[in-house]
Parts: structure tokens; C-alpha cells; sequence
């Protein structure tokens, strides 16, 4: 019997339950063991506030166009952070180089139930590193988001690099720029995460709520400014700080999902006066100057290598793991306490 959970509505969820499907020709069935909730852009279909419920996104355009919603409620499979062992291999694709076989276990995107008929060409290279822990698996997208974050800013050596939200991606990212040779300032409005994020290798953390961030950072910094901002928090007061926050021609990344109008951007002040690049990372695609060599998968692939090799801990992350059939009080949690939460997993 298979299992999904899905959104009825906003604040609404369900577990759906069906036959399992039969295997189609050039597929893997995946039979998840767990799947990461995105405190991020899954909230937001949880909350009825995505833009997709709304809007239509033209592909082809690259534009939303007000022609209706382009997806409705129930909105089933959300997820995009799988670990799962492989049971099924469709024949014609035995010997496949780097495919995974029954048994062996595999991390990618087929959404919150409990298994998945996964295209071959997106399991390539996806069984999970020897002596990573399953659960780890569930990190490899988000892992990738803040991996990409980081390239974006282009970090060097030295440099003093802040980043706008210390959750999950938050974290993370400030981990990875830590390791890039950055010196981090972690801002978040909740202590809990700026104590995480000292262990997570920043050297100085402020309160978004208690500190008057932009000018601490120059007074770290000489007066001068953060060479790069990553706001990754999705909050465009957090955003409009972080521009207040670099240096004259300094970087900002805005990796995080933005809803509704801008209130609390003001473009008319530090970002016009001092002249910052503002520059967008998402996940769909590579910063230009690196499409050449990275991909998204690369990005997962690495990240994943990182933890393996002791370089980023992601299983103190993991703050709830939660039976499926509990799904419901898991979103509740993300939605009403954030604060009690860092990743919230899925367990099948």
C-alpha cells in the first residue's frame, strides 16, 4: 500500500493511500526510509502562499503570467530530500555504469511517500557514500542550496562574509563559507540558532532582533563592511540589512524564497548609494561563470562527499524525526514553532 502525504488546502494535511503502481520501462522503484521537510519553500505551498497556487510560470518566457494558478490543491508529494533503498530495477537497465542495484541505498527527489518510481537518469551516481548514515542522505538538496549560495558570493580567502538566517540552509551555508576561508557573522533572531551556529564555525553571531546588525558588522570590519552578505532567511527586512551590511560595491546573495511585495526593501538607500551587486541564487541553475563545470547534481554529489568525510555535520541537524502517519503535527511545529525546530524529518 502506498502512502503520500499531501496539502487538501492551506494548513491542510493528509495521508493518501493506494496500490503501488506497476514499474515502468527505464525506472528504479525506491522504497523511502526518510524524507526532510523544507522549512522554506514548502512552507509556503503548506501556507497557500506559493506563487505557482496563484500564477502561471511560462517556461519557455521564464515569467509568471496572471493566467490562473499553475498547480491546485491537493498538492501531493511535496518533498525533495529522499533517502530510500532500491527494490526494483527495471531489466533493459542492468549494467548501467553507476546505477544502483536492489539493496543498496540511494538519496534523491521523489517527494514525501513512501516509494518512489524514479526515473534512471536522475539515480546516476546516487547510492549513498559508504559509512554515511541513511538519515544523512536527507541533506543533499538543502546541502546543495547553501552550496550554492556560497559559490555565488564568490567568497576569498580572508574575507568577512555575513549570513541572514542561521536555520537549516542557514547553517549550512555558514559552515561552507567557513570552510572556504571566510570570516562568518551569523545573524538570526532567535539565540537557539546563533549558539548553532557559533559550533557551526561562525565567528561572531548578532541578533537580528537586539543588535543593530549593519553597524556591528562595520565596526567588526573597520568600518568598511562585509565584503558579501547571503541572506537566505527569505525575509526582505532580513534582505534590505543585508545590503545595508557591505562594503561599498559588496556582494549580496539572495538565496532565499520571497513572498508577497517587498515591505521593508528600500532600493533608494544603501543599496543605490553604495552601489551592491545583488545577485540570485536558486537552485534550478549554477552561477554563469561556473555552468560550465558545476551542475546541480555536482553540487549534491559534493555535499554529500563533505559529510562523509567529516567536514560538515549534518545529523545534529536533524532536531525531530517523525512517524508519517504524523505528518500533519510536523508542519504545525514548522509553521507555528519555529523556534522548537531545526530539520524536521519524515520517517516511512
Amino acid at each position: 500500500m502506498e502512502r503520500v502525504v499531501q496539502f487538501t488546502g492551506p494548513r491542510q494535511v493528509e495521508i493518501a493511500t493506494g496500490e503501488s503502481l506497476p514499474l515502468p520501462p527505464g525506472h528504479l522503484r525506491v522504497r523511502t526510509l526518510y524524507s526532510g521537510i523544507s522549512a522554506g519553500t514548502e512552507l509556503t505551498a503548506y501556507r497557500g502562499t506559493n506563487p505557482y497556487l496563484t500564477r502561471t510560470w511560462d517556461p519557455e518566457a521564464r515569467i509568471f503570467r496572471d493566467a490562473g494558478p499553475g498547480i491546485s490543491y491537493p498538492v501531493a508529494g511535496w518533498g525533495y530530500s529522499e533517502v530510500g533503498e532500491v527494490v526494483e530495477v527495471s531489466p533493459e537497465l542492468a549494467g548501467t555504469p553507476e546505477l544502483p542495484r536492489p539493496g543498496e541505498l540511494v538519496w534523491g527527489i521523489w517527494g514525501h511517500r513512501g516509494e518512489g518510481l524514479v526515473p534512471a537518469e536522475r539515480m546516476i551516481g546516487h547510492a549513498l557514500p559508504t559509512g554515511l548514515a541513511p538519515i544523512a542522505g536527507a541533506f543533499a538538496r538543502v546541502g546543495a542550496i547553501a552550496y550554492n549560495a556560497v559559490l555565488a558570493a564568490d567568497i576569498h580567502l580572508g574575507e568577512d562574509v555575513a549570513v541572514f538566517g542561521q536555520g537549516v540552509i542557514g547553517l549550512l551555508t555558514t559552515r561552507l563559507a567557513e570552510l572556504s576561508g571566510a570570516r562568518v557573522t551569523a545573524v538570526d533572531a532567535l539565540d537557539s540558532r546563533l549558539a548553532k551556529a557559533a559550533e557551526y564555525g561562525a565567528a561572531r553571531t548578532l541578533n537580528a532582533r537586539t543588535d543593530a546588525v549593519a553597524e556591528r558588522i562595520r565596526e567588526a570590519t573597520g568600518g568598511l563592511g562585509a565584503d558579501v552578505a547571503i541572506e537566505i532567511s527569505g525575509a526582505h527586512p532580513a534582505l534590505h540589512e543585508a545590503i545595508r551590511s557591505v562594503t561599498v560595491g559588496g556582494r549580496v546573495v539572495a538565496s532565499g524564497f520571497y513572498q508577497g511585495d517587498g515591505v521593508g526593501l528600500r532600493l533608494g538607500d544603501e543599496f543605490h548609494h553604495n552601489r551592491v551587486q545583488l545577485v540570485s541564487s536558486q537552485i534550478g541553475g549554477l552561477p554563469p561563470q561556473l555552468a560550465g563545470r558545476w551542475s546541480v547534481d555536482r553540487l549534491q554529489r559534493t555535499f554529500l562527499r563533505l559529510v562523509a568525510d567529516g567536514h560538515v555535520d549534518v545529523k545534529s541537524l536533524v532536531s525531530h524525526v517523525v512517524p508519517v502517519a504524523d505528518a500533519a503535527e510536523a508542519y504545525v511545529l514548522l509553521d507555528e514553532r519555529p523556534a522548537d525546530a531545526l530539520q524536521v524529518v519524515l520517517e516511512f
